[in-house]
């Protein structure tokens, strides 16, 4: 028992020791147990959170929803910006491009960029409390708990060990899609009058989906080329990006072309 012991806490040391001295003292990056805590919080809110509001009446938040969405289109709008922006201007490649260590200005951008993409994921938690606050448990799927839990993990690795290089694509990728995505939510907080504007709502999956593929090829390159990024970093992305290739295909499928078809009938 003690060895264990010993190996866990080794191991733990291990963990936070080896992260990128840069980004170790932002907030949430030194330690996994914040992230851990939040995650923790986020299943007991998911889990309690619908059978404490089964008494109570269903919350509408149309003010607070639309200053929220609002908020992450600004924010998901700076990210991209500030990825592609940076990428450029240090000559990125979109090939190979290994994390730039150092306390130069443009590492030192990219290095923060990669931190608030990883704390909009914190934010981005908030989507499921507004999902239970207003009853819409419909909403709070294995797909949207299991996307929002394990990205919030993914990018805590991120910003410790490689806040840059290669993981530039995902988060500059992911921020593009998120400035339509939220802005569908703003204009559906406004209530059902907006409907008739939310059409292209399949769309907005589809190009989830064409996001997904273009990290699985991007991040499945390096695996079969020589380039001084991690291949566990890039491994590890490449089957969770096909997880949720899995998950949206058939979420694309029961929505959009079985729900159509049983309307038809």
């Amino acid at each position: 028992m003690a060895s264990t012991w010993q190996k866990t806490q080794e191991f733990y040391n291990w963990v936070i020791e080896s992260g990128d001295p840069r980004t170790d003292p932002w907030p949430l990056v030194h330690s996994p147990l914040p992230v851990t805590l939040l995650f923790a919080l986020y299943l007991l809110a998911v889990a309690l959170g619908p059978s404490c509001m089964q008494k109570r009446e269903a919350l509408k938040l149309r003010g607070l929803l639309l200053a929220y969405n609002l908020a992450m289109m600004v924010l998901s709008t700076y990210m991209f910006y500030e990825f592609l922006v940076t990428s450029i201007l240090d000559d990125y490649s979109y090939l190979c491009q290994p994390v730039d260590y150092s306390q130069s200005e443009l590492g030192m951008r990219m290095a923060r960029v990669c931190w608030w993409f990883f704390f909009s994921k914190v934010i981005e938690l908030l989507d499921t409390f507004f999902f239970i606050l207003r009853k819409k448990q419909e909403q709070v799927t294995f797909l949207h708990v299991y996307h929002h839990g394990t990205m919030l993990f993914n990018w805590w690795l991120g910003v410790k060990y490689v806040p840059g290089g290669q993981a530039f694509f995902i988060g500059m990728l992911n921020s593009f899609v998120h400035i339509f995505m939220y802005g569908y939510y703003a204009l559906s907080s406004l209530g059902p009058q907006m409907k008739r504007y939310l059409w292209w709502k399949h769309y907005l999956t589809i190009m989830q989906l064409c996001q997904f593929v273009a990290i699985a090829v991007h991040s499945s390159y390096n695996l079969f080329t020589e380039c001084p990024f991690p291949d566990g970093f890039n491994t590890a992305v490449f089957l969770y990006i096909l997880s949720l290739i899995v998950l949206f295909l058939r979420f694309y499928y029961r929505t959009y072309i079985r729900g159509k078809q049983e309307k038809l009938t």
